[in-house]
């Protein structure tokens, strides 16, 4: 992966402050990243913490991706097929595609990764809740038959806010959802080195060279071929800000994922760092809670007719304002989503 596309293809639906990178040369092939905080949960179905989101973009892979206009795209499947009036879908998985133990994703795999997954997950119920039958007559094939039409069916499978839905091999995809799993294996661009983890400050992630990215499409978020140009990856885990600077200063690591805004500027006068916003899509955080963000978000952040709530008790936000780009709020931009509700949502 190209390191500007690095953190968009990882972590594509998280949002940060800010981005600090270090310019030239890293040691060969290694990417060295300063992550927002340390991975102590590893099973992304158990946890909505980000930073597990993160590592499960790593390790496994998923059967459709999310491109920065919120548009699933086929990842793992080839293709698909909608029949009986939008009651049955039939997916067809790409050749050759195989778990980091050598052995191949079977359509068994996804059907039990999907009911893992939707057991904690909100849309994951919605699906669920439609759901007649789900069975994989072929390796490469599994098809889910509805009571009644589901209009966000490859939105649910593509899946890439916490919990994302991830393809595990069934084995570990049986584990009961509220607990964690026993091992490690995807299907993803990295494997995970648990030799060289060290709780609080590493955390390292090899290249599998197993790993098939789709031979077309655009790279786009989660989207797209996965090019994997990093043997290595490495986080290093460094809660000190200060530590964090001056590592990325001095080239002992390549990225820092969440600069404190303070030393923003220090950073953008630092030679050979570059700081940059990556991530523009926002999310419901402080402030959006409520009821007039909420509204504009629902409208689509139709801008001539939003007002700001002026109430003291309601406005956690210093500064609400929208703009044509989105809302800003405390400096930072987040467009306005590009989805609108159907009747079955409101």
């Amino acid at each position: 992966m190209k390191r500007r596309a690095f953190l968009k293809g990882a972590i594509a639906t998280a949002i940060t402050p800010g981005a600090a990178r270090a310019q030239g040369k890293s040691a060969a092939r290694v990417l060295k990243w300063v992550p927002q905080a340390d991975l102590t949960v590893v099973d992304p179905v158990v946890t909505t913490a980000n930073i597990t989101r993160y590592h499960a973009f790593m390790i496994w892979d998923q059967l459709y991706g999310l491109d920065s206009d919120l548009r699933p795209h086929p990842q793992m499947v080839e293709g698909h097929t909608v029949e009986d009036d939008g009651k049955r879908w039939t997916f067809r998985l790409r050749e050759g595609l195989r778990f980091h133990d050598g052995e191949l994703v079977r359509g068994r795999d996804c059907i039990a990764s999907i009911q893992r997954w939707a057991s904690r997950d909100p849309l994951g119920q919605a699906m669920m809740a439609r759901v007649a039958e789900m069975s994989a007559p072929e390796d490469q094939v599994f098809s889910i038959r509805l009571h009644r039409p589901f209009s966000r069916m490859l939105d649910a499978l593509a899946k890439g806010g916490s919990p994302p839905l991830c393809i595990m091999p069934e084995r570990l995809a049986t584990t009961d959802p509220y607990q964690p799993i026993k091992e490690i294996v995807g299907s993803g661009p990295f494997k995970w080195v648990a030799d060289e983890r060290i709780a609080g400050a590493r955390v390292v992630y090899e290249r599998y060279a197993g790993y098939r990215p789709r031979e077309s499409g655009v790279t786009d978020s989660l989207s797209g071929p996965k090019l994997v140009n990093f043997d290595r990856v490495v986080w290093h885990v460094m809660p000190d800000a200060g530590a964090a600077l001056a590592a990325l200063q001095t080239g002992e690591v390549d990225w820092w994922e969440n600069p404190t805004n303070d030393l923003l500027p220090l950073l953008e006068r630092t030679r050979n760092v570059v700081t940059e916003r990556i991530f523009l899509l926002g999310n419901m955080s402080t402030g959006y809670s409520t009821a007039c963000i909420r509204r504009s978000i629902r409208q689509r952040c139709v801008v001539s007719s939003f007002k700001p709530c002026r109430k003291k008790t309601s406005c956690t936000l210093r500064q609400v304002r929208i703009t044509r780009c989105g809302v800003t709020t405390s400096g930072f931009t987040h467009p306005a989503l590009r989805w609108r509700p159907t009747p079955e949502w409101k």
